[in-house]
């Protein structure tokens, strides 16, 4: 089968490789039909989470399940399906306490309590690197599916793949930085970042009863996608400092909930670089320090961009000043996905209108690039086996 291969930093393309096989009695193979490239995929292919071994990327995918292994019993053969980004077995400890992505079963070689750099990670992840269980991804004609009774969701017939492909990752990783903010509604929502995971959480805070919507990015043309898609106010931090901006909009406290949507690899100056290079960190906490200043007393700050490294400076001495409450991680899909596409098929949420590009999956090197470089308004991209 053709697949989106990570072979070493800057250059994934598009090999042959073996057919994924059953290799569990609880796995079931899809055949892929829609995928998606997401930010985070781009921290492989700059090297900046690392990755020795060749790997199928794609943690964003659906498609029809070809066949099934004889302990499956939720799914058949011919039924369509997204897919959660976490692999879950759906009996351990953390299974069990609705905390997929730390399940204790599916990264058995690099698990573990201490979340370290290289070491004792979480539970695993399709397509995302050895150190999250070296699952093939899903940027591929098929994929192995691990404990398929667990994470995958049948979906409508009368629905697109685009309607419906963000619920394996972006829209519930949104969704989750408004649900842990735990709104009642009339909050003032600041989201730093404007990519895909941003524009889910600017939908999601609408969606819990927001009274405004701030988007900060320096790239234009994504804030003129939020503001098209999502009806926000917008903040280009190349024109204004978005910290004043969000206190002068709040009579100087600052937004009720931030969100980065960012993560480690934001626009850096160079002295920012610099930094980081002699502190051996991994890109920067400049994004966490806004929203930490942005916020309001007692306010909640929601991470949902991913950091892989330790930071100096770190500023808890705000944090504790302040008093705000901190929320992070890699979303639990499985806990959200449900409740999600139901507000996909009732109408009450558009996941499609994000998308920029739709793309053979041939192409793949080349979609991974315009991604990666922000050409041609590059927002989000899909990719068709």
């Amino acid at each position: 089968m053709k697949a989106a291969v990570f072979h070493r930093p800057g250059n994934i393309q598009v090999d042959t490789v073996d057919d994924p096989r059953i290799e569990d009695q609880r796995d079931i193979i899809l055949k892929v039909t829609s995928t998606a490239i997401c930010g985070s995929d781009l921290h492989i292919l700059s090297g900046a989470v690392p990755q020795a071994a060749n790997l199928v990327m794609g943690h964003e995918f659906m498609g029809i399940v070809e066949e099934t292994g004889m302990g499956v019993s939720k799914l058949k053969k011919g039924d369509r399906v997204v897919v959660p980004f976490p692999i879950a077995c759906g009996e351990c400890f953390f299974c069990r306490h609705a905390s997929p992505v730390n399940c204790e079963n599916s990264n058995p070689e690099k698990y573990g309590p201490g979340g370290n750099m290289m070491d004792e990670k979480g539970g695993g992840l399709f397509g995302y690197t050895d150190l999250y269980g070296g699952y093939a991804g899903g940027q591929a004609e098929y994929v192995r599916v691990p404990y398929a009774d667990v994470g995958p969701r049948v979906v409508p017939d009368n629905m697109t793949d685009e309607q419906v492909l963000f619920l394996t990752d972006i829209f519930p990783t949104g969704w989750a930085a408004i649900d842990w903010a735990q709104m009642k509604g009339g909050e003032v929502v600041a989201i730093f970042g404007s990519g895909p995971v941003g524009l889910m959480a600017q939908k999601a805070a609408w969606l819990n009863g927001a009274s405004r919507v701030f988007a900060i990015d320096p790239l234009q043309y994504r804030l003129n996608k939020a503001k098209l898609v999502n009806n926000v106010e917008t903040i280009n931090p190349h024109d204004t400092d978005p910290v004043e901006a969000i206190r002068a909009a709040t009579g100087g406290r600052g937004a009720d909930i931030c969100v980065d949507a960012v993560g480690f690899e934001p626009e850096r100056s160079f002295m920012d670089k610099v930094k980081a290079t002699v502190n051996f960190e991994k890109g920067s906490m400049e994004v966490i320090e806004n929203c930490f200043k942005a916020v309001r007393r007692n306010g909640k700050v929601s991470i949902v961009g991913v950091y892989g490294s330790p930071y100096d400076n770190f500023p808890v001495h705000r944090m504790f000043d302040k008093g705000i409450s901190i929320f992070q991680g890699q979303a639990p899909v499985h806990n959200y996905i449900d409740q999600l596409i139901s507000l996909v098929t009732e109408g009450k949420v558009i996941l499609d209108d994000i998308i920029s590009h739709t793309l053979p999956l041939t192409e793949a090197p080349q979609a991974y690039h315009i991604f990666d470089k922000k050409e041609d308004d590059c927002v989000k991209v899909v990719l068709k086996p």
